[in-house]
């Protein structure tokens, strides 16, 4: 039952999302597939950003909110973005029943819209023409000292400060830091 219930919120979310766009647009489809970061390596980029208290972690492209709902249990503030109003209604859901609901804002919209000026970490997990695309972007966009962390693509020319292997039971991941300077 409980199941059920999820399915209908999550149904009513959609629609109120849907509700909200402007007459005659519609949603467009996402840039980059869906797949989820695996536990093992969102706790290696929260780690490897420091994210504490005093951040502001913005994950563009958030898909469940998994890595700004453990960013936000580490006491930090959190932007999930993501253009598919499901994904944002999931990572709405699953940031209510990690208690970090009020820690979260939840932005549909095109990330390459999205103003950065506040964050101080942003995490990817894109694709690696995406990342060169939003590399501009960044730089204009994120103060000096921000943090930059992708999973498993890098940023072109831009050399990491670190880089991390993650070992899952399916692969092994690649983890990128980069300070903004």
């Amino acid at each position: 039952m409980p199941d059920t219930i999820r399915r209908w919120a999550v149904a009513a979310t959609l629609l109120a999302a849907a509700c909200t766009l402007p007459s005659g647009q519609a949603p467009r489809a996402p840039d980059v597939r869906y797949e989820p970061t695996p536990p093992e390596v969102v706790r290696e980029m929260v780690a490897l950003a420091g994210v504490g208290a005093a951040d502001v972690v913005y994950d563009l492209g958030c898909g469940d909110g998994r890595i700004v709902i453990a960013a936000a249990q580490r006491g930090a503030r959190g932007v999930c973005v993501d253009i598919d109003p499901r994904r944002i209604a999931e990572s709405r859901d699953n940031a209510r029943l990690a208690g970090v609901e009020g820690r979260i804002a939840f932005r549909q919209e095109d990330l390459m819209q999205t103003k950065l000026g506040d964050a101080t970490v942003v995490m990817l997990f894109l694709s690696q023409d995406f990342n060169l695309k939003l590399a501009p972007k960044l730089q204009r966009e994120l103060r000096s000292d921000a943090r930059v962390v992708s999973h498993w693509h890098n940023m072109g020319d831009w050399r990491p400060m670190r880089t991390l292997a993650v070992r899952t039971p399916f692969a092994e991941h690649a983890v990128y830091l980069w300070l903004i300077p």
